[in-house]
């Protein structure tokens, strides 16, 4: 069962309807204020002239999950003439499965839907009378309804359009007759498209001020005490408001901490937003494989997990999601334990995950093309597994017994597939293999996209994030069998050989540039071009510039010269000892604003390094190539801390960068959203404005942890 809303400010030609978050609409605020993730949320949304806020509250009871209602109250801000008209489309739909009965009021007015699905069981949808917003006294309205096959989730804003005609008249009594546009039935059957099942959908076109109420109420609730509408369900959402801020504070202790009021709001949006963002999604990805000529649909599958941003990524993504998980598991760890045991259940017999998971049609429709194929030598860096490092200790025995298994296959899925070329190294497959488009040949499999790697991909690199991702892999399999008493020194031992410091500086310490680095065939000299366009043969249009890399160096096996956050890695996860003599120097390069340190955050690239902001292609900004990013500076205040917390020389320096660098983090991200109204995907370094997508309550979300010093 598919519900939904959409809205149209009226006098906009219809081309202002609002369905799913597009970062194009230029909302200048929208987002999740309150949510627990289970039982209710509170939503605001700021369109122009129009304010709106969405609320629902769930009422357990009966064998189907209980009851449900929803409220939206729409407010116009007074800019000097007369408020436009609001409709507020309210629909249900079937996807597949599932029947729908309309109830009809005066042939127009959709005043209730009737009917069941196999997860559901029977149940009902009423559409109440919209109110002046006091709860008192019905809103005149004028309403259409539309009852016609549903073409699949992602083209019902097309269908809604396309059903739009300007021919009806609002006439509320005693006020100015005025045009609108309404849904109409011949009209949206003009969409040619194969039914995915059936859509009714409710317009109720009216004057701001407003409230309307939906109510949802299953079919196997024996004895309700109420409809959970009007003062029932506002002395609802109260209690359950009262309920989050209590658990909130117990949580995470802000107010304890001196916190002021608007920060711990701004952390509690934080929480909400991703919590609001998780989601239930459904389909099969496309998969390539070197076993296979052409790309193949992988098996029918379903994930229930957290998304990065409901505008421009709203679906799993393998990396970030170990990310959301260390923030949802302090909230809820059960609801953490379902997610990371539904990525696990993702894995396939040799033991790969698809590190981006577009499922179905609906979520293709998002993704460009170029990135819908899931390459199944490509690995994603197992950051569920510093989740459950977080949730190991009260995690139940029956839960471990079911993920071992698939832990351990994934283990050793990464050393089969990523070993690098001498013992105890790693090398990412998957690099951009296209080397004249590239200042730098990508390395999506690390989850750091463009930084800066060898600048000839080769079977000789050693990359040192993913080294250090799996010292970290061994320790938490090592953890989780001691625990349920299955043979654990094969991990143990792995882990002491990639902890070991002397061999990490083997691998992976650069003299030259005076930090841990990468290792492989490079070449310093390189740099993108705009080529000579040869003349065009007669009539015909001359050929477009090309921007290309050209290599002034050969390449040698050498460090790669590239300080930054993989510098960073052996700090990070807490691999260097606390004693050790390169410490210093890697304290170094955080503290120095000429490196890594800038009043927002640390930067991903050094300022002094060559790539340093320097776009990859015309197409292609800097992404990880100087940015502010807070999953990063997430790891490094928690390492920091526990360097701090650990007897050593660098323990009182480790400290006070510490102290120094929370305190950047979080006042520049409360500064941008009390600016902005979003939480951004990255950070600029060098003016702390929110950069990439919006809204970012992916790991940008993990700023609540960093205010209660819960790593």
């Amino acid at each position: 069962l598919l519900p939904g809303l959409m809205w149209l400010q009226q006098g906009e030609g219809g081309g202002g309807l609002r369905h799913t978050c597009e970062q194009g609409d230029g909302l200048s605020r929208y987002g999740w204020l309150l949510h627990d993730g289970e039982s209710f949320g509170v939503q605001e949304i700021e369109d122009g002239r129009l304010s709106l806020t969405t609320e629902f509250v769930k009422r357990p009871g009966g064998e189907h999950g209980g009851d449900w209602s929803w409220r939206v109250t729409a407010r116009s801000k007074d800019t000097g003439g007369p408020a436009p008209l609001l409709s507020l489309f309210f629909y249900v739909a079937t996807d597949g499965q599932g029947t729908l009965e309309p109830h009809l009021e005066n042939g127009t007015r959709l005043a209730a839907v009737t009917g069941a699905t196999e997860e559901l069981g029977r149940f009902t949808l009423t559409f109440l009378h919209p109110t002046a917003g006091s709860g008192e006294g019905t809103k005149f309205a004028s309403y259409h309804c539309l009852d016609t096959p549903s073409p699949g989730l992602q083209r019902l804003s097309e269908l809604v359009l396309r059903s739009l005609r300007g021919r009806f008249v609002f006439t509320p009594p005693g006020g100015p007759r005025r045009r609108f546009f309404g849904v109409d039935n011949a009209a949206a059957a003009l969409l040619d498209s194969a039914p995915h099942g059936r859509l009714l959908l409710h317009q109720v076109t009216l004057e701001p001020p407003a409230t309307l109420e939906v109510t949802f109420e299953s079919g196997s609730v024996a004895e309700r005490p109420a409809r959970l509408a009007g003062r029932a369900l506002a002395e609802a959402l109260a209690e359950h408001v009262a309920a989050f801020e209590r658990r909130f504070e117990e949580t995470f202790g802000l107010g304890r901490k001196g916190f002021s009021a608007p920060e711990r709001r701004f952390a509690q949006a934080a929480l909400s937003e991703m919590l609001g963002g998780v989601g239930y999604f459904q389909g099969h990805s496309l998969l390539r494989s070197p076993l296979q000529e052409h790309p193949v649909p992988g098996p029918e599958t379903a994930l229930f997990t957290a998304v990065p941003s409901r505008s421009f990524f709203p679906r799993g993504f393998l990396w970030d999601e170990g990310f959301h998980q260390l923030l949802l598991g302090r909230w809820d760890a059960e609801l953490s334990r379902e997610v990371i045991a539904h990525w696990l259940d993702l894995m396939n017999a040799e033991g790969w995950i698809p590190r981006e998971q577009i499922l179905g049609e609906e979520a293709r429709a998002k993704v460009p093309p170029e990135f819908v194929l899931q390459d199944s030598e490509t690995a994603n860096p197992p950051t569920l597994l510093l989740a459950l490092e977080r949730l190991l200790p009260e995690a139940p025995l029956p839960f471990l017994r079911r993920l071992f298994p698939r832990l351990r296959a994934w283990y050793e899925w990464f050393h089969q597939t990523q070993a690098g070329p001498v013992p105890h190294s790693f090398r990412w497959r998957g690099r951009d293999a296209e080397l004249e488009r590239f200042l730098n040949p990508k390395t999506l499999a690390s989850g750091l996209d463009d930084y800066p790697r060898a600048s000839h991909p080769s079977a000789d690199e050693r990359h040192l994030d993913l080294r250090c991702w799996m010292a970290l892999a061994a320790r938490v399999l090592g953890a989780v069998a001691e625990r349920l008493g299955e043979p654990a020194e094969a991990f143990q031992a792995t882990e002491r050989a990639l902890s070991d410091n002397a061999l990490l500086e083997q691998h992976h310490w650069a003299p030259e540039l005076g930090a841990f680095a990468d290792f492989g065939n490079h070449s310093a000299a390189v740099e993108l071009r705009w080529q000579p366009v040869a003349p065009a043969a007669p009539g015909q249009p001359p050929a477009p510039p090309r921007l290309l890399r050209e290599v002034r160096e050969a390449p040698r096996p050498r460090f790669v010269g590239a300080l930054g956050y993989v510098s960073l890695f052996p700090l990070l996860l807490q691999l260097l000892r606390p004693d050790s003599p390169r410490l210093p120097a890697v304290l170094d390069a955080v503290r120095s604003e000429r490196q890594l340190w800038s009043p927002f955050g640390l930067r991903s690239l050094a300022r002094d390094s060559r790539l340093y902001g320097r776009p990859n292609t015309a197409q292609d900004p800097p992404y990880w190539r100087g940015a502010v990013w807070v999953n990063i500076n997430f790891l490094a205040l928690r390492a920091l801390r526990g360097y701090a917390e650990a007897e050593g020389p660098q323990q009182e320096r480790a400290a006070r960068i510490y102290r120094e660098l929370r305190h950047n983090l979080i006042s520049n991200l409360f500064r941008q959203y009390s600016q902005s109204g979003f939480l951004w995907e990255h950070y600029s370094d060098s003016t702390g404005r929110g950069q990439g997508c919006h809204p970012f309550a992916g790991w940008s979300a993990l700023v609540v942890l960093v205010m209660a010093e819960d790593y």
